[in-house]
């Protein structure tokens, strides 16, 4: 079937099904193409929720469609390929930060949304990358654990005066890139901006110009007079980037940045799901409300 033909089934099933179709900012460009809604993976799933949508089809890792399902149970969330995993959030389980919190009682536990469910459940309260740092430094406590990535963590700790226990997580992705490619990047292209995820090794972030979350990149990569940008994050967000800014240039910090997870779902696996309606991914309700309630805490958080 060619791909104008499978667009158009899926636009038309997505139709019928009463469905949205949600692609984060790392997915296939033809994907993002053809997406109702296009961002980073916990901005799509609260906007999922505000959709009369009753099925979600989350073009993602399988994390983010758990997110979908605890802030829209009484929806349908299919996962076109459910083996899209994310190594990170495999880093942490519950057995092991329940003992990292033994070892520290009392001390809050800050979990990045790159975790699974479960581990939302045991946590005190959730953040996303764009914003970690007010989400640290509102709870009154001296000392926090933050889970599961270290890399993060450490972007977080150097804004705040608290004393940190990292989990040892990363992104593999991320940290394939190396100081000394984006130092060389930043010599041969010395008009550019490089920005980079704050995910990245801290040698990585601290060459950084700018470093923020993706939905920061395309707002500041936006407003930014500068024609040129060394982007340091996966390399699927060059095809909103690349849309939106079309008199600038792109250039990705390394041709390592492309996370094999993120791009497993194809054209053919959205049609599959919408034609089956599976696979479905469903939060039990013993994980789904305590996990909740720690993605609720962070929301609370007042905005700027």
């Amino acid at each position: 079937m060619q791909a104008d033909t499978i667009k158009q089934e899926i636009r038309r099933l997505l139709k019928e099904r009463n469905a949205v179709l949600l692609a984060h900012n790392y997915m296939r460009d033809e994907v993002q193409e053809i997406a109702d809604i296009t961002g980073d993976s916990l901005g799509l799933s609260q906007e999922a929720a505000k959709t009369a949508a009753d099925v979600i089809v989350f073009c993602g890792v399988h994390f983010m469609a758990e997110s979908a399902s605890i802030l829209s149970p009484q929806k349908t969330v299919l996962l076109p390929r459910l083996d899209a995993g994310c190594p990170m959030a495999d880093m942490v389980t519950v057995e092991g930060l329940q003992e990292l919190k033994a070892r520290h009682p009392g001390v809050p536990v800050v979990t990045y949304v790159n975790s699974s469910a479960a581990v939302k459940a045991v946590s005190d309260i959730c953040c996303t990358s764009a914003n970690a740092v007010k989400v640290v430094n509102s709870l009154p406590d001296r000392e926090v654990i933050f889970v599961p990535d270290r890399n993060l963590g450490q972007f977080v700790a150097k804004q705040s005066d608290k004393t940190f226990h990292f989990w040892d997580g990363y992104c593999p992705t991320h940290e394939r890139l190396k100081p000394d490619v984006v130092a060389r990047l930043k010599e041969e292209n010395p008009d550019a901006i490089f920005v980079c995820h704050p995910e990245c090794n801290p040698a990585v972030v601290a060459l950084a110009d700018h470093a923020c979350s993706t939905s920061g990149m395309y707002d500041f990569c936006r407003k930014s007079p500068a024609k040129r940008f060394i982007i340091g994050t996966e390399a699927g967000i060059l095809y909103r980037l690349r849309q939106e800014n079309p008199g600038k240039e792109f250039i990705l910090a390394s041709p390592a940045l492309v996370c094999p997870n993120m791009k497993l779902t194809s054209l053919e696996d959205i049609l599959a799901a919408l034609t089956t309606m599976a696979p479905v991914v469903q939060v039990p309700e013993e994980i789904r409300i305590p996990a909740k309630r720690a993605l609720d805490r962070m929301i609370a958080i007042p905005r700027d």
